[in-house]
């Protein structure tokens, strides 16, 4: 009798590497998955749209009634916040939502066990929030022109900076909420909608980070959207943008989206060890 054939050696077993266009149709794959499921959900859209336009005329009211108490630089100071913080909201909530979507779908599963990885995912998710937040905050910056007489392009060269540096922390902060998710399942949902706001109270961004308390002003300091809102208002009061404070925003921010992704990809390997993502599909 002959002896069996010997199995293949492990390299014969793995896969060509991908392409680079071949990852960038598997990214794109993602964003258009979850394009194709905003334009058939009117309410989505509505959500995208709603609250963005709700924030801006609550604060513009407000502002103008503050203006006729003459206040000095309320109205730009105000809405100017307004414009960035939603930047930072939305980075971190669509990326958040886009995932738990996956999860409410019971899709999670799906999308695990098919041959895309978890950093063309996860760059799909940013892709599409990307897309949303860029939407969103050109709605609010047509209204806030039209009703109020306010030009984001005050901020000058330091919008760029600014709205950039805003995003990478909003999606670190999705990324912590994602995290959470797989690690805790999905009770800690919570985290995922409401870790952003733990951070507004910290940031400076409706008043100056110097009203704080002596303890949380150090807190502040290692908080890359306090320097954001701060270089806001510098340069709004007529300032050059503070390119010291954004380079230690930014440094910070390498910190924080290192930090998170290794967080993510630990507590995914954690779920797949344990058989979580197997209970994200009953």
């Amino acid at each position: 009798m002959t002896a069996a054939a010997p199995p293949p050696a492990p390299e014969a077993l793995t896969l060509p590497p991908l392409s680079l266009a071949a990852r960038r149709m598997r990214i794109m794959g993602v964003v258009r998955r979850d394009f194709a499921a905003l334009r058939r959900s009117p309410m989505r859209m509505f959500e995208v749209l709603f609250w963005p336009t709700v924030e801006l005329l609550l604060w513009g009211f407000v502002t103008l009634f503050l203006q006729t108490q003459r206040v000095p630089f309320v109205v730009t100071f105000l809405l100017g916040a307004v414009l960035l913080w939603q930047v930072l909201q939305k980075a971190s909530n669509e990326i958040s939502i886009a995932f738990l979507e996956d999860i409410w779908s019971r899709n999670l599963l799906n999308v695990q066990v098919c041959p895309l990885s978890s950093v063309e995912y996860l760059l799909g998710l940013v892709l599409f929030s990307l897309g949303k937040v860029a939407f969103a905050v050109a709605v609010m910056a047509g209204l806030a022109f039209a009703l109020y007489g306010f030009g984001v392009t005050g901020l000058g060269v330091g919008l760029v900076p600014f709205m950039g540096l805003l995003l990478v922390l909003g999606w670190s902060l999705g990324l912590v909420g994602i995290a959470a998710v797989l690690r805790f399942g999905e009770n800690a949902q919570v985290i995922a909608w409401s870790l952003v706001f733990v951070v507004q109270p910290l940031a400076g961004i409706f008043y100056p980070i110097s009203v704080l308390p002596a303890p949380l002003r150090t807190v502040a300091w290692f908080l890359p959207a306090s320097h954001v809102f701060e270089g806001m208002r510098t340069v709004m009061a007529g300032g050059a943008v503070p390119w010291d404070r954004m380079a230690w925003a930014a440094g910070l921010n390498a910190v924080y989206l290192a930090a998170t992704l290794a967080l993510f990809a630990g507590a995914l390997r954690y779920a797949r060890r344990h058989g979580r993502l197997s209970r994200f599909g009953d």
